[in-house]
């Protein structure tokens, strides 16, 4: 019997924008999500993520924070190197080269929007079909978190994005 193919999932990952932008995914193209330091976190990118995933790309603590574009999954899981690296802010000494703690993946870049969707409209829009998305939840601080495809696909109709998903 033929294997199945794996369904695409679909997230939602915050940054930073003055530590790490859409603007600058799309300068580099692709580039490891590291020093994720949450074990929800980790376990999603470790265990649930897959090549091909599409991400919105979430500017948190900014004005105003909000979905800022798409991102895909480049990679499969691994060890975050920022863990064993004494010189970084995300040295990890519990974490072992042999059974590492942290893991990350690629994230490359597919679209920057033309203004953000911010969490406002995303917070006006869950009663009308945004309804149980995680980021809209109060108190929802989470910085790696599935997006259930319906809600995905409304950001994206929000945003006025070229991104398609099938």
């Amino acid at each position: 019997m033929p294997a199945m193919a794996q369904r695409r999932r679909y997230w939602l990952m915050k940054s930073e924008p003055d530590v790490f932008s859409i603007a600058d995914l799309e300068g580099v193209e692709r580039e490891p999500w590291d020093g994720v330091r949450n074990y929800q976190a980790r376990n999603y990118m470790r265990d649930e993520m897959a090549v091909g995933d599409l991400i919105l790309f979430y500017h948190s603590n900014a004005k105003p924070p909000g979905v800022a574009g798409v991102a895909r999954v480049a990679s499969a899981a691994y060890p975050d190197p920022s863990a064993f690296d004494p010189d970084s802010k995300y040295a990890d000494p519990k974490s072992d080269p042999d059974d590492p703690r942290w893991w990350l993946i690629d994230v490359e870049f597919v679209e920057a929007f033309a203004e953000i969707v911010s969490l406002d409209a995303l917070k006006a829009e869950a009663d009308r079909g945004l309804e149980g998305m995680l980021v809209v939840r109060r108190g929802q601080r989470l910085s790696v978190q599935p997006v259930e495809k319906q809600h995905f696909v409304r950001v994206l109709e929000m945003a006025g994005a070229k991104t398609r998903v099938r």
